[in-house]
């Protein structure tokens, strides 16, 4: 078993999470997302969206990390991270909807204009715009082009503080009735979430939820002392990355928090 994956990328330190849950071996095969290694020709073949992650096993390429999730709790069944009754299954399935097709995009508006954009502003023109073109979809080709040009200040920013907030909000109702986003089972739907936390804390903006949604707040210091948070996620950063997310993220936070506070008033 194979993981293509990133350190810093939230759906690649999702599947991590669960392998990691369920201690299950297997061989990371790093692959340079700076430097744009997910859209070269021999990653394509593996993931023809050149999107992180890709999980082969025997021989076979995975796509689609919360597929990748649930196929990693049916193929190793103990523990299972998803509920067994089928509406809270079906539910938990929101979560992880609501995080492929909202949240990862809000993180992006966010996250990637820090660390991936100084690459890219670093190249040519004809080589940037080149690279651009080589992304598969077009929406997502869009979105990266206006990251790079306008960085956090982007279009995508207000909606992406928004998407945030919401989803903090509907968190800190689910968890009135356990304490996890399913009540008292640790789920895919925990697992899903809690890489994007992740991305609040490295840059220092616990106060998108701190102050306001305790018990997401209790929520997340409990998630990330869990064992596996740290082999899938703490183990993987430095801790010159850890210095130097915290450096990036003091002056993006008051462009943040003109957003948050706006939207509070």
């Amino acid at each position: 078993m194979e993981l293509y994956s990133h350190p810093v990328s939230p759906a690649s330190q999702k599947v991590r999470l669960v392998l990691a849950e369920k201690n299950i071996d297997y061989e990371i095969r790093p692959v340079d997302l700076p430097a744009k290694e997910n859209l070269e020709p021999w990653y394509l073949k593996l993931n023809p969206m050149g999107v992180l992650p890709t999980l082969v096993v025997d021989g076979t390429p995975l796509v689609e990390s919360s597929i990748i999730c649930e196929y990693l709790d049916e193929a190793y069944p103990e523990q299972s991270l998803r509920p067994r009754d089928p509406i809270q299954r079906a539910q938990m399935r929101v979560w992880l909807k609501h995080v492929d097709e909202r949240l990862h995009y809000a993180a992006g508006a966010l996250v990637w204009t820090l660390v991936m954009r100084p690459g890219m502003l670093e190249k040519p023109i004809e080589e940037r715009e080149a690279l651009l073109a080589r992304i598969p979809d077009l929406t997502r080709r869009d979105r990266h082009r206006r990251w790079v040009e306008d960085g956090i200040d982007s279009q995508d920013l207000p909606d992406a503080v928004v998407t945030y907030r919401k989803t903090l909000a509907d968190m800190e109702i689910a968890l009135q009735s356990g304490a996890w986003l399913m009540g008292d089972q640790f789920t895919l739907a925990d697992v899903a979430m809690l890489p994007y936390f992740q991305c609040l804390q490295q840059f220092g903006w616990q106060g998108f939820y701190q102050g306001v949604y305790a018990k997401v707040a209790d929520w997340f210091d409990r998630g990330r002392t869990r064992p596996s948070y740290d082999l899938a996620i703490c183990n993987t950063y430095s801790e010159q990355m850890n210095h130097n997310f915290s450096a990036l993220g003091e002056p993006a936070w008051e462009k943040i928090n003109k957003f948050i506070v706006a939207g509070e008033s």
